[in-house]
């Protein structure tokens, strides 16, 4: 009796590993690098195209810089919105959501799942469920950083 339920645990083990192998997604390491450098490196096009228009319009870098991540994280939002960014990220990976466009797609996502379930609850609520911890680790690691810097200072380090 208790070999038979070691045969049948053996073979739900091996049905389930069986299973497993179908449902869990292969992907190409070198393909998605490429995608990723395609799609950073695209996005990264638009903003030195849009850097250029602004110097080209007597901005100062500074001014220019701040014009271009604006229209950046517009351009974000609006895609998002028309749910076309969501597909540039599943192509492209990593190099659509570390630049500021994934930042504002990750918000952007946010207000708009969340947004049937009202101003206050839903959005008000919600809108940083992907980007809060990005906000709180990066306040966080800045924090620690400066310490450490400052007590370097302190100790003739730097």
């Amino acid at each position: 009796m208790n070999i038979e339920n070691e045969t049948d645990k053996e073979k739900r083990q091996q049905k389930y590993g069986e299973y497993v192998r179908q449902v869990t997604p292969s992907f190409s390491l070198p393909r998605n690098m490429f995608r990723a450098f395609l799609t950073g490196g695209a996005i990264c096009v638009i903003g030195q195209i849009i850097m250029n228009i602004c110097a080209a319009n007597q901005m100062g870098k500074e001014e220019a810089a701040g014009w271009t991540s604006i229209f950046l994280i517009l351009g974000s939002v609006v895609l998002t919105g028309l749910n076309i960014y969501p597909s540039i990220a599943k192509f492209g990976g990593a190099g659509a959501l570390v630049p500021i466009t994934g930042f504002a797609n990750g918000v952007a996502a946010s207000a708009v799942e969340f947004k049937k379930e009202g101003q206050v609850f839903g959005v008000g609520c919600q809108i940083f469920t992907i980007a809060g911890p990005v906000i709180l680790y990066g306040i966080f690691t800045s924090w620690v950083l400066g310490l450490i810097y400052w007590i370097g200072k302190c100790l003739g380090w730097f």
